[in-house]
């Protein structure tokens, strides 16, 4: 009879560290179910991989003299079409811009796309839609001739209504205009004569 209330005593702690222990492993794992969307959180998700994926266009449906635009890392890239009387505008345009060949370092341009065209083909100009200058949306003004904002002899080409850059049908900026480079060509590479692949370089 003496020994029963340390009996009471051990088992009431013995007890309490049990139900101690359950409430610890309880919170641990409840810890758990907090910290795991926190962590997740920090690794891309789905869409922003996606975003910095290659992006493949099929270009088949794209007319002479006309142009789309696709998205590549949440940026516009253009594809125009250029036509062959689109192309012979640039030789009287080299004159006339800021860098013709290309040798600028701000954007470099891929070697594939230093010559007169800016491009693998001379067909088809690709370039990122976003003035070198602050990062504005040029639009295209593709036809030839006087137009407000645009000089009389105007050839064609692309131009940032924000601060007035022009480029001719190159993507060059012209001479002493606010844009320090010409329009950024993306990595890219034709994996057949209608499909192109934008975020991609063919191997050496």
């Amino acid at each position: 009879m003496s020994n029963e209330p340390g009996k009471s005593a051990e088992a009431a702690d013995k007890s309490r560290r049990t139900w101690i222990g359950i409430t610890c492993a309880a919170g641990a794992v409840g810890g758990i179910g907090v910290a795991t969307p926190f962590v997740a959180s920090f690794t891309p998700s789905e869409r922003a991989k996606a975003a910095g994926a290659p992006v493949e266009v099929d270009i088949s449906g794209l007319a002479p003299g006309t142009m789309m635009s696709v998205e590549w890392r949440g940026k516009p890239v253009w594809i125009l079409r250029r036509t062959q009387a689109m192309l012979e505008t640039l030789k009287k345009t080299d004159g006339e811009v800021a860098d013709p060949n290309s040798e600028r370092t701000a954007f470099p341009t891929p070697k594939y796309a230093q010559n007169e065209w800016r491009s693998i083909k001379p067909e088809y100009l690709i370039v990122v839609g976003i003035c070198t200058h602050l990062g504005c949306s040029p639009i295209e003004k593709l036809q030839a001739g006087p137009q407000p904002s645009l000089p009389d002899n105007w050839e064609g080409g692309f131009l940032c209504p924000c601060h007035g850059s022009t480029f001719d049908l190159a993507a060059r900026v012209f001479k002493n205009k606010p844009a320090p480079d010409n329009l950024e060509v993306p990595p890219h590479m034709y994996l057949s004569d209608s499909r192109l692949l934008i975020g991609e370089e063919q191997k050496a």
